[in-house]
């Protein structure tokens, strides 16, 4: 008891009274501390990872092989085309766990408890991200994998492929903050559900992730060609296949954009909530 009681005067007092590289490795510390409690839950319920990729992988059989054949896209076999966008979608749709696990934390009074803790106030809603985001990597290696099987190939080398994939996940991240500002706001699972859900489809199935936009009316493909998934996926696509079609840079002034506008708004939202 007393060296819990010295730990936490210790964490309290670096936190508040120590330098600023004191209370930034405290506040690592505790983020990391918070991304093992969520790993540890999905290792606990493997049927929710097992259920969350058993859907994209779905989403990847039925449009290449229901639309493929119908669908002419640039680059050669449809499948390289689509497998960029289906991870993007991937990524954004495990977004929603973020939005749902953080509601169910607010309704059981986990988040009262971790606000009597001697813990980085930040560090909640980062370790939920950072698990969700390796959540993610470990999705985006399986559904990589089985589009190999059905004939999916990196054309742009590893190097470019690597690239690829932590574009991919740092876009999920930042993405994965939007989302907690919306867990953080409902504070109910059944409302987080939708409401995670709801502003995804137009950013999906209003881009380039599936079929070019080239045969859309005039103000969709205006939106669908600038907004944050279209210009993602099409740099995905630009380093798996080696085409030209994408902006490296304008994607990642987007990633930094919502990371930069999100995290504070959610952090802020938090505080609120368990004030």
């Amino acid at each position: 008891m007393a060296q819990e009681q010295t730990f936490s005067s210790v964490h309290i007092g670096q936190q508040s009274g120590g330098s600023i590289f004191e209370r930034i490795w405290w506040n690592i510390h505790d983020t990391l501390v918070i991304t093992r409690r969520n790993l540890t839950y999905y290792t606990r319920l493997p049927q929710l990872l097992v259920f969350s990729t058993i859907q994209p992988v779905m989403f990847l059989l039925l449009f290449t092989y229901v639309f493929g054949g119908a669908i002419q896209t640039p680059g050669g076999e449809y499948i390289n085309y689509l497998l960029p966008g289906i991870l993007i979608q991937t990524v954004m749709f495990g977004g929603t766990q973020t939005t749902i696990g953080l509601a169910e934390d607010l309704s059981k009074g986990l988040i009262d408890r971790f606000r009597s803790l001697p813990m980085g106030r930040a560090a909640v809603l980062a370790g939920r991200t950072v698990a969700d985001s390796i959540r993610n990597l470990f999705v985006v290696i399986l559904m990589t994998s089985v589009g190999y099987i059905i004939g999916f190939e990196f054309q742009n080398g590893l190097l470019n492929a690597l690239v690829a994939v932590a574009v991919l996940i740092l876009f999920g991240h930042a993405m994965s903050w939007i989302f907690a500002t919306i867990g953080m706001l409902v504070k109910d699972p059944e409302t987080a559900q939708v409401a995670g859900f709801i502003w995804v489809f137009p950013l999906i199935f209003a881009s380039s992730i599936f079929v070019p936009t080239t045969t859309m009316p005039d103000a969709l493909r205006t939106f669908a060609e600038n907004q944050p998934v279209s210009v993602v996926a099409n740099v995905v696509r630009d380093l798996t296949l080696g085409t030209s079609t994408g902006d490296f840079w304008l994607a990642l002034v987007w990633i930094t954009t919502i990371w930069l506008v999100f995290a504070p708004v959610a952090v802020w939202q938090y505080r609120r909530a368990a004030s």
